[in-house]
């Protein structure tokens, strides 16, 4: 696979050696010696990844196994490696996901893994479960490196790939609302390339009517604002009685995006926001914890029994904390937040005793295993998905992974990837021309305004039925609760437009 990053570089510690030459004579090095000492470093980790100048990451695109130094991937990255060598020459095209496959944050690795497991499963699908539909697809692993760093690098090799002998036909994953990746979609779909976001939910990474900055980009799960309008829809809240906790650190699409829709949600709400500042990396500790504990104080002579929060899940773990540490225990409280919320389940620093203390914390996920079963006292939706979609998924998850490790679903995050697979791959067979082996990198992410009606994708997660500006329209949004032991509840399905779609699945004019 071509790549730059593969290329040899030389150091600056080869420069200043390569200074050294006639030093290196005296002390008596030789030319074997000095040859050695001058050689470029070899800085490649497996075909198509390197670790750039001045990191230990290994960054880049692989599909033959790499595991990006995160062993939890090993197996699912020798599946992904082993189904590709299957594939024929000439007849597959390959769907990369897009993800910062090596970020030491805990929640992100679970994270990862889940999502890469989930496009898998799928992949399994597609190519031997599809009814020997055309073309087959390749499934490579991008990562961004720590913090998204090192995106352009991996994107720009995406790009290179799209042209080249692996037919790149589309971008999955793209899995957090930063400043980064929103970079990086920009990038991908100026170049032509489909993208299909798995949790991206900030508005603003997003086309509408009179914008559309990102071409050819579709995303499989509800944005911020349907999320809070889910939220609304299902909790009925007093906005007197309720009160908007949010961080102010900027330049972060999912906070601000959430914490306006919030704020709209509580226009009639008696009291300012409550205010706080992560760090500039939201997933270290920072000083929030004092902050919070400060804030807990204030809603306590406060009127407030809801409380939404803005903000990233180890802010939200923190103040989860706090509240349970409140001096009004005696009084109740409910948390809500979006989709952040699904790291928590795993989250060991989290203090379950404040789940015992009549606090209640709810979110909006983006997928539940439960959500789909049926189950007493709660019936399954007649439309926006199905029991069989969610049995599917529930087969090939199982057939992707060893019997002795199954996949986590609680979180979501396998489901929605899966789907987001699904996604790109229905595109991909849509846009192929009769006769022809696949399509253009172009014609993909042109079939976005047609995946509606008879032509949805049955998702796992629920229906996918895009707008004209590849969004999901009135997608199913699972409320989820933090039980007393700290797993995750399926509690009842929200809906933003307040009631599940028709059956025809038809979004409305906009604008």
């Amino acid at each position: 696979m071509p790549n730059a990053l593969s290329r040899r570089v030389r150091t600056p510690r080869q420069k200043l050696v390569a200074s050294l030459v006639t030093a290196s004579v005296v002390l008596g090095l030789g030319g074997y010696g000095f040859a050695r000492l001058t050689r470029p470093e070899d800085r490649s980790c497996a075909p198509g990844v390197a670790r750039p100048v001045g990191s230990e990451e290994c960054v880049g695109v692989n599909g033959t196994g790499h595991d990006f130094g995160f062993a939890d991937l090993k197996d699912v990255a020798a599946s992904i490696r082993d189904e590709n060598a299957t594939l024929k020459a000439g007849e597959y095209v390959t769907v990369a996901v897009l993800l910062p496959l090596s970020s030491p944050d805990a929640g992100m690795r679970i994270k990862v893994l889940h999502e890469v497991q989930g496009a898998y499963a799928y992949q399994r699908r597609a190519n031997q479960e599809s009814n020997g539909q055309r073309p087959t697809i390749r499934l490579v692993l991008a990562n961004t490196g720590r913090g998204n760093a090192h995106w352009r690098t991996t994107v720009d090799q995406l790009i290179g790939m799209a042209d080249g002998p692996e037919r790149l036909r589309a971008v999955s994953g793209i899995a957090t609302s930063s400043g980064e990746m929103r970079e990086a979609v920009g990038v991908l779909t100026k170049a032509r390339i489909a993208v299909v976001g798995t949790t991206i939910t900030a508005d603003d990474i997003a086309n509408g009517p009179g914008r559309k900055p990102f071409p050819g980009l579709a995303r499989v799960s509800p944005t911020n604002s349907d999320e809070a309008s889910a939220l609304a829809h299902f909790g009925r809240v007093d906005a007197a009685k309720a009160l908007l906790v949010q961080d102010t650190r900027g330049g972060d699409h999912y906070v601000d995006t959430l914490k306006a829709a919030f704020a709209r949600s509580l226009k009639n709400a008696p009291l300012e926001p409550q205010e706080f500042t992560s760090a500039p990396d939201p997933t270290q500790e920072g000083t929030t914890a004092n902050t919070f504990t400060n804030i807990t104080h204030l809603i306590c002579d406060t009127r407030a029994e809801t409380v939404f929060f803005a903000g990233r899940h180890t802010q939200l773990r923190q103040f989860i904390n706090a509240l349970g540490d409140r001096g009004c225990v005696d009084r109740a409280f409910t948390i809500l937040t979006g989709d952040e919320g699904s790291y928590l389940g795993a989250d060991e620093k989290l203090d379950r005793k404040a789940l015992q203390r009549k606090l209640t914390v709810r979110y909006a996920a983006l997928a539940h295993p439960d959500a789909w079963k049926p189950a007493p006292g709660r019936a399954v939706p007649r439309t926006g998905g199905s029991e069989r979609a969610y049995a599917d998924f529930v087969a090939d998850i199982a057939k992707a992974a060893p019997e002795d490790r199954p996949v986590a679903l609680a979180d979501g995050q396998a489901i929605i990837a899966y789907d987001a697979m699904a996604t790109a791959v229905h595109a991909i067979r849509q846009a192929t021309p009769e006769g022809a082996a696949y399509p253009s990198k172009e014609d993909v992410g042109t079939q976005w305004p047609q995946v509606k009606g008879s032509l949805r994708v049955e998702g796992a997660s629920g229906w996918i039925c895009l707008d004209n500006y590849g969004n999901p329209y009135n997608k199913a949004v699972p409320i989820v609760e933090l039980t007393r032991n700290g797993t995750q509840r399926f509690v009842q399905m929200a809906w933003p437009e307040g009631k599940p779609p028709t059956e025809t699945c038809l979004p409305p004019k906009k604008g």
